[in-house]
C-alpha cells in the first residue's frame, strides 16, 4: 500500500517527502506530529518558500494522537478504528492544482489503484461548497444521491485564525450488518459508513473577527489513514484485523498467553498492547524519554498503560521490550531508524517497566491494607487514592481498575480536592518564581552544592568533581552505560545555553567511565547542567572527572557570536540607531539575529552591512573583555544583549575600530555579553549574509554564515553561476548580460506571438463565427462579435476583446478560449456607449453558466469568467447573443 501510494503521486509530479519525526518543529505545533500536513505548515502559511518543483508533494507520515486536543487513548481497544499511532497518507498542493484535480485523483486512486467498488463509496461536502459537489458529479460522474452536505464536520481550520476551508470526505459502506442506512450523515451508522480519505480545500483565511477572506494562493491538504484504507481493502471496519496490527495482536497473544475472543476486557487489553507497542517504539526512537513532564509524561503514561493491561492479564515478566522487538521486525524495512535504535529503545522500555512493576507491587500492597479500613459498600477514600498517586506513582485509573473487579469505587471528588490542595500549596511555595516552579530539582541542587564555576573563558578543558546526577526528573546516586543523565560538576569549561548562544558539547571522563555531552544548560540560578549519555562504565556522585569541550564546534560558535556583535553594529550604522536586538541564535553552523526595523532591507543596504562587518574582520584586532559595574558599562555606551541576565558586575566585550562617521577611531562594537568570543576579529574569517526577512510586525531577521561555512556558501554560489554560464554558452562574467538578452528576446517573441494570435482570432470578420452567426453582425440594432478561439491563454482574451470593441465601434464582443484540458475561459466586452443598457458582468455570467462555471466578475465594460466544459463554448456565445434581444 505504501509503495502504491508513492508510485501514484510521483507519477503525477509530486515530490515524495519522507516522514518527518514525531516531534514537530513549528512553534504553533502541538506536542506530537498528529497529521500528515504538519511538516508542511511553513509552506501553507507562507513562512518559507515551497522547495518542490512543481509545488506539490506526497508523504506517508507517522502520527501520534495521545495528548491534548487529539487524544484517543481512552477509546483504543474499545473502538474498532481509534489508534494512538497511525500512518497518514497525504498529497499536497501549494498554490498549484486545486479541487478538480484533488477530487479526480482521489477517485482514480480509490477505484483504479485500489479497485474499490464505486457503488459502495459515499462522499460528503460542506453545506456551502457547491463547487466541490458539482465537481464530484461533473469530473468523475459520481451519483449526486450519494453526496451528503454537512456543516462543521466538513470545514477544516488550522486555528482560531489562519488558513481554513471546506473539505470533502470519502466514506466506505461496510454493509447493513454494521449499521442502518442513511449514509455518513446518519450518526447511528458511524460503524457502517467509515471515512477513509479527507480532502481539505484551503481557500480562506479566517480573520480575528471571525470573517473569511479568500486566499490569494489556494492549497490542497489531504489525509488518508493507511490503517483505515487497509481495512477497506480487506472488508473489515476493525483496523486491528489489518496485517500489521493483527500481527502485533498475535505478538501480544503470545506474550500474555491470552487469545483474542476470550473475553471483552482481555480483547481490549490485547488491542491496546498492539497499538501502544508502535507508539512507544516510535516515540523513543525519535528521542522522547519517559519523564514527568510534557512529551516524556505522555510516553510514560503510554508505557505504563501497556504494562498495567498486561499485568491485569496476569503477565509477570517484562513485555514492552518483546513487543517493541516485534514492531522493529515488522516495520524496520519501511522505517530503518527503528533498526538503528532498537537496542536503545529496548533498554529504555526495560528500565521503565522494571521501575513501574515495583510501583505496581508496592501500590497494590498498600491498596490492600487501605481496603481493610473501608466499610462494606463504601468507596475508597479519595485522599488514599491521591496518596497512592502522589507518593507511590500509582495512577488513579490503575486504582480504579484494581477495585473494579472487587465492586468498589473511588471517591473521585475527594481525589480531585486533594490534587487541588497540593497544586495550591505548590503555587504558594513558588509564588513569583516563574520558570523555577517547573524545575525545583535544580534549585535544590544549587542550595546543596552551590553555583557552578565557569572556566570556559580561559580554557576548553578542566578537572572537577561530580556534585549531582539527575535522571528522569529527580536526583540519582549513579548512572550506568546507556543511561541518559544530567551531570553537575563543581566547575566546568562548558558554556551553558544563554543569551542566544547554544550550549557546548564534548565529553566527561573519569576512572572507568565516559559521558558524551550533547548539550549544556543553565538551571537553578547558576547551575551548569551537562546533558548526555553514559557511553561506558558507571558514574557516581563524588567521582573526579576530566571535562573537554568539542574545540572545533566551540571555535565555530565563537566566530558566529563575535560576528553577531559586528552585524548588530553594522545594522545600526546603516539603518539607524532605532535598531534593537529582539532575539538571536548563535550556533556552530550559522547565526540568526532578530531586530526592530519597520521595512525590508534593500539589497544595497545588505551589501553595505556585510561590507562593514568584514571591514572589522580584516582589521584582525584583538577582542578585549573587561569586568565592570553594569551601570558604568552602560554609561560608557555598552549595549545590553537581548535575553542575557546581568548581575552587579558584567563582562564588556569590545572589538574592532570604527573607520567612518562620528565614531571613527573609537571601538566599533561595545556590548555587555556573557558568551564566548574569538581572540581576534580575523578569527571570524568572513561574514556572509544569506537571508533577510520579516519575523513579526516591525521585526526583521537576518541570517549569516562565517568562516568555512561562508566560504562553502560562496563556492556553491560560484558553481551555480558557472552552470548558468555554461547553459548560456558564455563566460561567467558575461552570464548576466546574456541572460538579460535572452529574457528580452523571450518577451519580444511573446509579444509577437500574442499579436499574431490576436490577428488570427480577429481575422475573417466577414466570415461566419463558430457559433454559426456572422461575426460583426447586428443583433436588434446592437453590434455583436462572438468567436471561439483555441490555444490562446486566458490573460490574452481581454486584449482580444479590446480590439474587437475597437473594430465594432459600438457593440458587444464575446471571446471564448478553449484549452487542451477541456476547460474554457470567456471574456465579454461592452463599448462605453452601451454600458447603461448592458453590463459585461451580467453577460459573462450567462456565458459562464453555459460552460459549467459559477459566475464571474469585472467591470460593466469588461468581465471575465471560466468553466470546466469547453465543449459548450458555442452555447456560451449564443447565451450572450440571446441576451441582446
Amino acid at each position: 500500500m505504501r509503495r502504491a501510494w508513492t508510485d501514484f503521486w510521483t507519477a503525477r509530479q509530486h515530490t515524495d517527502v519522507p516522514s518527518a519525526g514525531l516531534i514537530p518543529l513549528h512553534p504553533s505545533a502541538p506536542m506530537f506530529t498528529n497529521s500528515g500536513m504538519m511538516p508542511f505548515v511553513p509552506y501553507f502559511i507562507g513562512e518559507e518558500p515551497v522547495p518542490y518543483r512543481p509545488p506539490r508533494a506526497s508523504s506517508i507520515q507517522t502520527c501520534v494522537r495521545a495528548g491534548g486536543k487529539h487524544n484517543d487513548l481512552d477509546a483504543i481497544g474499545r473502538s474498532p478504528r481509534h489508534l494512538s499511532f497511525f500512518e497518514m497518507l497525504g498529497n499536497f498542493s501549494f498554490g498549484d492544482y486545486f479541487k478538480a484535480d484533488a477530487i479526480r485523483w482521489a477517485w482514480e486512486f480509490s477505484t483504479e489503484v485500489l479497485g474499490l467498488d464505486a457503488d459502495r463509496i459515499w462522499v460528503t461536502c460542506h453545506v456551502d461548497d457547491d463547487e466541490a459537489a458539482e465537481l464530484w458529479v461533473d469530473e468523475v460522474g459520481f451519483p449526486a444521491e450519494r453526496i451528503q452536505r454537512l456543516g462543521k464536520d466538513n470545514f477544516w481550520e488550522m486555528g482560531d485564525t489562519g488558513p481554513c476551508g471546506p473539505s470533502s470526505e470519502l466514506f466506505w459502506d461496510f454493509g447493513a450488518e454494521h449499521g442502518p442506512d442513511g449514509g455518513p450523515a446518519n450518526p447511528a451508522a458511524e460503524n457502517r459508513y467509515v471515512e477513509y480519505w479527507n480532502l481539505v480545500f484551503q481557500q480562506y483565511f479566517r480573520l480575528g473577527d471571525g470573517s473569511l477572506k479568500p486566499l490569494e494562493t489556494r492549497n490542497i491538504d489531504t489525509g488518508a489513514g493507511l490503517e483505515r484504507i487497509l481495512g477497506v481493502t480487506i472488508g473489515s471496519p476493525d483496523v486491528f484485523q489489518t496485517d500489521e496490527l493483527r500481527s502485533l495482536v498475535a505478538a501480544a497473544e503470545q506474550a500474555t498467553g491470552v487469545r483474542l475472543g476470550t473475553a471483552s476486557e482481555s480483547d481490549v487489553a490485547l488491542k491496546l498492547l498492539a497499538d501502544h507497542a508502535r507508539t512507544m517504539t516510535f516515540l523513543v526512537t525519535d528521542g522522547v524519554v519517559p519523564s514527568n513532564e510534557d512529551r516524556g509524561y505522555v510516553l510514560r503514561r503510554i508505557i505504563r498503560r501497556a504494562i498495567r493491561f498486561a499485568y491485569l492479564l496476569g503477565v509477570e515478566k517484562p513485555i514492552t521490550p518483546r513487543l517493541s522487538e516485534h514492531v522493529v521486525g515488522l516495520m524496520g524495512e519501511a522505517y530503518p531508524q527503528l533498526v538503528a535504535s532498537a537496542d536503545t529503545v529496548q533498554a529504555v522500555l526495560g528500565r521503565e517497566e522494571e521501575q513501574f512493576r515495583r510501583t505496581l507491587r508496592s501500590g497494590l500492597t498498600i491498596l490492600d491494607a487501605a481496603l481493610a479500613e473501608v466499610p462494606e459498600g463504601a468507596p475508597l477514600d479519595g485522599t488514599v487514592a491521591f496518596t497512592l498517586h502522589d507518593t507511590y506513582g500509582f495512577p488513579l485509573d490503575l486504582t480504579q481498575d484494581a477495585l473494579r473487579q472487587r465492586g468498589i469505587s473511588v471517591d473521585t471528588d475527594g481525589f480531585t480536592a486533594a490534587m487541588e490542595r497540593q497544586k495550591a500549596e505548590a503555587r504558594a511555595n513558588w509564588a513569583g518564581s516563574g520558570e523555577a516552579a517547573t524545575e525545583t530539582v535544580w534549585f535544590a541542587v544549587r542550595d546543596r552544592v552551590g553555583p557552578t564555576e565557569f572556566l570556559g573563558y580561559e580554557t576548553e578543558a578542566a578537572e572537577g568533581v561530580v556534585t549531582a546526577l539527575v535522571g528522569n526528573g529527580s536526583e540519582i546516586a549513579s548512572a550506568e552505560a546507556g543511561d541518559s543523565v544530567a551531570v553537575v560538576v563543581n566547575q566546568t569549561p562548558f558554556y551553558g545555553e544563554s543569551g542566544g548562544q547554544v550550549g557546548d558539547t564534548g565529553s566527561i571522563r573519569g576512572e572507568g567511565f565516559e559521558i558524551a555531552v550533547t548539550d549544556t544548560q543553565k538551571k537553578g540560578d547558576g547551575v551548569f547542567v551537562h546533558l548526555g549519555k553514559v557511553v561506558s562504565g558507571r558514574v557516581a556522585v563524588g567521582a573526579p572527572v576530566e571535562l573537554k569541550v568539542d574545540s572545533r564546534r566551540r571555535a565555530m560558535i565563537r566566530a558566529n557570536h563575535s560576528a553577531t556583535h559586528l552585524v548588530h553594529e553594522a545594522l545600526r550604522e546603516v539603518l539607524g540607531t532605532h535598531v534593537a536586538q529582539k532575539g538571536s541564535l548563535v550556533a556552530p553552523d550559522r547565526l540568526r539575529f532578530d531586530f526592530s526595523h519597520p521595512k525590508p532591507i534593500a539589497a544595497e543596504e545588505l551589501e553595505r552591512i556585510e561590507r562593514l562587518a568584514n571591514e572589522v574582520v580584516r582589521q584582525n584586532e584583538k577582542v578585549t573583555t573587561r569586568l565592570m559595574a553594569v551601570d558604568d558599562a552602560i554609561a560608557e555606551g555598552a549595549m545590553a544583549l537581548f535575553g542575557e541576565k546581568y548581575g552587579d558586575e558584567v563582562r564588556v566585550v569590545r572589538m574592532g575600530t570604527a573607520l567612518h562617521g562620528d565614531k571613527a577611531g573609537r571601538p566599533y562594537s561595545v556590548e555587555l555579553c556573557g558568551g564566548t568570543h574569538v581572540g581576534a576579529t580575523g578569527d571570524i574569517g568572513l561574514v556572509r549574509v544569506v537571508s533577510e526577512g520579516a519575523v513579526a510586525a516591525g521585526v526583521r531577521r537576518i541570517e549569516a554564515l562565517t568562516g568555512e561555512a561562508a566560504l562553502e556558501h560562496l563556492d556553491e554560489q560560484e558553481r551555480r553561476l558557472k552552470a548558468v554560464a555554461s547553459a548560456l554558452k558564455v563566460s561567467p562574467a558575461e552570464a548576466v548580460t546574456r541572460l538579460e538578452a535572452v529574457l528580452e528576446e523571450r518577451r519580444r517573441l511573446e509579444r509577437e506571438l500574442a499579436e499574431a494570435r490576436r490577428k488570427l482570432a480577429l481575422g475573417g470578420a466577414a466570415a461566419a463565427s463558430e457559433d454559426g452567426a456572422a461575426a460583426g453582425e447586428s443583433v436588434n440594432g446592437v453590434g455583436f462579435l462572438g468567436k471561439v478561439v483555441a490555444g490562446i491563454p486566458p490573460k490574452e482574451l481581454k486584449s482580444l476583446a479590446d480590439a474587437g470593441k475597437t473594430s465594432l465601434g459600438s457593440g458587444v464582443v464575446v471571446f471564448v478560449g478553449t484549452a487542451e484540458d477541456g476547460k474554457a475561459s470567456v471574456v465579454v466586452g461592452v463599448t462605453d456607449d452601451l454600458t447603461a443598457r448592458f453590463s459585461a458582468v451580467d453577460l459573462v455570467r450567462l456565458a459562464s453558466a453555459a460552460i459549467g462555471g459559477q459566475g464571474g466578475g469585472g467591470r460593466p465594460d469588461m468581465a471575465q469568467a471560466g468553466g470546466p466544459d469547453g465543449a459548450h463554448a458555442a452555447e456560451a456565445i449564443a447565451a450572450v447573443r440571446s441576451a441582446l434581444g
